[in-house]
């Protein structure tokens, strides 16, 4: 087997033994070490490659919580309020108002052959147009004839058109469901609410998530995507997966220039516990160097922009009603118990403080029959936790992943509309988690927000809203610390951090490739750092190639 010794400008090893090396050895796709060149001279002959003798490398960038279908949104409309980038590097300029949003629709559909063809938008974001709520007449501007269907950034709230209500059977009088919302006259204001409600009516529209899921070319566009944000491992939170669907993954994440490990969850819904937990635990056997199965996507509530998480007293600092369970407590404890005695992690989705403290009486409940020291359970987002709540996650063995770039895409809106001042201010409390010793990840959740483990850093660094206010400046991390959550921390929650998080001997070869050192620029500058690429198990990917 022939060894390769990379030279760089500097190696960030996220190795405490060995913080900064200058060259790092690599045989068959892992690390044989790292170290000077004289260190790794001793492992035999080598080959001495300097093409990143002027760069820096650190741990390929881990994003433990996104979703695959960002690249397979991108054949779609995009509605989003701020500028987006594709796969292909182009730049998306977002859209203001609800005017601008059907005349970017409107354009999309006269490019359109088909006249009975569905036409989806996605990234709507109404909490910047003063949280207007669109309206099934404002997308029947666009047509009254082909279905038209709007996915909100959040990805939990979904608008239709007249036409897309009545193939969903649900437009008439009489709809009793809180993820329904009716208009004055008793009709459906063609704003839908929750996975029961959405994903049927989805279909009808284009957006039919196990369709979303299954698209090989979106999987390719979604690892062009990871090249240019420096990410080699990324998970996908919230798969129904099934055997065709498993094929597919393990087809496209074998192909030979596929450039990331996929980790891919399946998610609790579409199956009881008993056959989701042995589904899960049975999928191990499938696993490869680019394809990681096995763990469990729980979603207790909806989001906070959209009003649908669940919220301790007092509630939503606008008045507006308390959110939406999307799990049965029993049914949560079912799943919990029945995978900790499989050994199968579950992470689970919660945004409100409510829907925290839920998951966290569930285990403490569940591991008292069942337990395990070293189970991860993770809370995902977990965007309301408070002190206490930290410390109890602490004490359970609990993980959790912030989802630190809300402060900058919606904290102005936290502060004003959804939760008030006091809250916002804790919002993704990265520095309390750290303090109360619970292992921590931070994310981007893409496509809710951009792939891009250097925004999320900074972040969290600088809690930075979108009209440039800090907000929780008490919560803001250092930058080594937002470093680490995006490498061994985020491996650490997804127990990898035995093969990926640091490069150290043994572990995979799996680098960022950056331009600037992100431990010596200014901090400000740290979402501005150029990636040249990755190199993913040994193979090198030059975003510039793409």
């Amino acid at each position: 087997m022939s060894t390769t010794i990379y030279s760089a400008r500097k190696i960030i090893t996220m190795n405490p033994n060995q913080p900064e090396v200058s060259h790092v050895a690599v045989r068959d796709g892992r690390i044989l070490g790292a170290g000077s060149l004289n260190d790794l001279a001793g492992w035999g002959a080598y080959t001495l490659d300097e093409r990143f003798a002027d760069k820096v490398l650190m741990p390929g960038l881990i994003e433990g919580h996104a979703h695959t279908m960002e690249g397979a949104l991108w054949q779609f409309t995009y509605l989003g309020w701020f500028d987006r980038r594709d796969p292909n590097g182009s730049v998306w300029s977002g859209v203001k108002s609800v005017d601008a949003v059907v005349a970017r629709l409107s354009e999309a559909e006269k490019e359109m052959a088909d006249p009975d063809a569905p036409l989806l938008g996605w990234g709507l974001d109404p909490i910047y147009m003063d949280n207007v709520r669109m309206t099934r007449a404002d997308l029947d501007r666009v047509s009254s004839t082909r279905p038209v269907g709007i996915l909100h950034a959040s990805g939990h709230i979904l608008n239709v058109n007249t036409r897309g209500l009545e193939l969903a059977g649900l437009y008439h009088e009489g709809n009793n469901h809180p993820g329904i919302p009716l208009a004055a006259d008793g009709l459906p204001t063609g704003e839908l609410k929750s996975p029961e409600i959405i994903m049927p009516a989805g279909k009808h529209v284009g957006m039919d998530r196990a369709f979303l899921a299954a698209d090989a070319g979106g999987l390719r566009n979604y690892g062009k995507l990871c090249v240019r944000a420096g990410v080699t491992t990324s998970s996908d939170l919230g798969l129904q997966l099934d055997d065709t669907l498993v094929d597919l993954f393990a087809d496209v994440t074998g192909e030979d220039r596929f450039p990331v490990c996929l980790v891919a969850f399946r998610i609790s819904m579409g199956m009881g516990p008993k056959e989701l937990v042995a589904y899960t635990a049975g999928l191990k056997q499938r696993n490869t160097d680019r394809l990681d199965l096995g763990r469990i996507k729980v979603v207790a509530d909806g989001s906070i922009q959209g009003f649908s998480a669940r919220m301790l007293w007092p509630g939503y600092y606008n008045g507006a009603e308390n959110g939406l369970w999307y799990i049965a407590p029993d049914q949560l404890e079912e799943i919990y118990e029945l995978a900790l005695k499989a050994g199968v992690q579950v992470h689970t989705h919660t945004n409100g403080d409510e829907a925290t403290q839920l998951t966290i009486d569930t285990l403490e409940t569940v591991l008292r029959r069942a337990p395990d020291t070293d189970h991860r359970f993770t809370l995902q987002h977990c965007q309301l936790a408070s002190e206490h709540q930290f410390r109890q996650m602490a004490r359970l063995g609990m993980c959790v992943n912030l989802f630190a770039n809300h402060h900058f895409y919606w904290g102005d809106e936290h502060y004003t509309l959804t939760v008030g001042p006091e809250r916002a201010h804790r919002m993704n409390a990265c520095r309390t988690a750290l303090s109360q010793g619970v292992p921590m990840a931070i994310h981007s959740d893409a496509p809710v927000t951009p792939l891009g483990p250097l925004f999320t850093a900074w972040s969290a660094v600088h809690r930075l809203t979108a009209s440039g206010r800090v907000q929780g400046e008490g919560e803001r991390i250092s930058v080594e610390q937002a470093l680490y959550a995006i490498t061994k921390g985020a491996a650490i929650t997804m127990k990898m951090d035995h093969l990926i998080g640091s490069i150290e001997i043994g572990k995979r070869a799996d680098f960022a490739v950056l331009e600037e050192d992100p431990t010596a620029v200014d901090p400000m500058a740290l979402k501005d750092i150029p990636v040249w690429g990755t190199v993913q198990g040994g193979r090198i990917f030059a975003a510039s190639e793409l």
